[in-house]
């Protein structure tokens, strides 16, 4: 039987609400963090590391340091949905007006200023490899990464068409000491912390 794409896009429309419903009647009940790409549900098992919480929590301190007042750099819920695409993205800080966050729903990520993500002992290819695929895909304008594995970290920036997709132009690497710049704001990324290697059972 051949599906018309108006009935494939129903089923894949289908498919997606099933496995979101699933992942917000999990988020509470399961340990990690849920997420849905093309692929499907992406699980993060493990619990944050200390240096993967205090990057976040740095990165999201300084940049509010250097923004005005009316744009915030937020962590937590609720997700980035882009229903269409069949994505469900939690940024690690998502850079975004304050007024953005009224109202009910997910966020719009085009709603999105910039989305930084700080890379998971435990799964990296989530930051490096999907989230660098997603992110264009449901229009955020800038992704940062911050890799406390290496110290080092990059900016992407400028999504343009490709036969693949949409996808980032622009990639201005950084390694940890140096400044870096995200959307119209710089910040110092001396003093954050990187991961142990005795630590990596831990996530």
């Amino acid at each position: 039987m051949t599906i018309a794409p108006d009935d494939a896009r129903q089923g894949a429309s289908h498919l997606y609400r099933a496995m979101r419903d699933f992942v917000q009647s999990a988020d509470d009940d399961l340990p990690g963090k849920f997420e849905i790409t093309k692929e499907g549900i992406v699980l993060d098992m493990m619990s944050p590391m200390k240096p993967h919480e205090l990057t976040v929590l740095r990165v999201r301190k300084r940049l509010e340091k250097v923004m005005p007042d009316e744009i915030v750099a937020h962590t937590g819920e609720p997700d980035v949905e882009d229903e269409p695409e069949g994505i469900m993205r939690r940024p690690d800080v998502m850079v975004i007006a304050e007024s953005e966050m009224e109202g009910e729903g997910s966020f719009d990520p085009r709603s999105l200023v910039a989305a930084v993500e700080v890379v998971s002992r435990s799964n990296p290819d989530n930051d490096w490899v999907t989230k660098m695929r997603d992110y264009p895909l449901i229009g955020i304008p800038v992704y940062a990464v911050f890799d406390p594995r290496t110290g080092t970290g990059t900016v992407l920036t400028d999504i343009h068409g490709t036969p693949d997709g949409p996808r980032y132009a622009t990639r201005k690497d950084f390694v940890y000491g140096e400044d870096v710049t995200i959307a119209d704001w710089t910040i110092a990324t001396d003093g954050l912390p990187l991961y142990r290697d005795d630590a990596a059972r831990h996530g």
